[in-house]
């Protein structure tokens, strides 16, 4: 006795869910950001973000720096967006 079994896989589900994974992933490996990285992760623009984010007294508060270049710690910073965002 011989069973067939047919699975369809869709390929474009399976690459969803390994990107998000991965994503995911990053984002529990991530320690601090600047402020490109916080453009691509926010899909807002640098100009946005400087405009409407980082330039609120809590990002302020959490900014590290040094010379010109600047980070923040990911996990705080990604919270007070979310606070920031919610009042829209």
């Amino acid at each position: 006795m011989m069973l067939h079994v047919e699975v369809n896989l869709d390929k474009r589900a399976i690459r969803q869910y390994i990107e998000k994974r991965l994503e995911e992933e990053v984002k529990e490996a991530l320690w601090l950001i600047d402020l490109e990285k916080m453009a691509e992760l926010t899909s807002m623009s640098p100009r946005f973000l400087e405009s409407e984010i980082v330039c609120d007294i809590r990002m302020r508060a959490i900014e590290r720096r040094k010379k010109r270049k600047r980070w923040w710690p990911y996990q705080e910073a990604f919270e007070i967006i979310d606070e920031i965002t919610r009042k829209w």
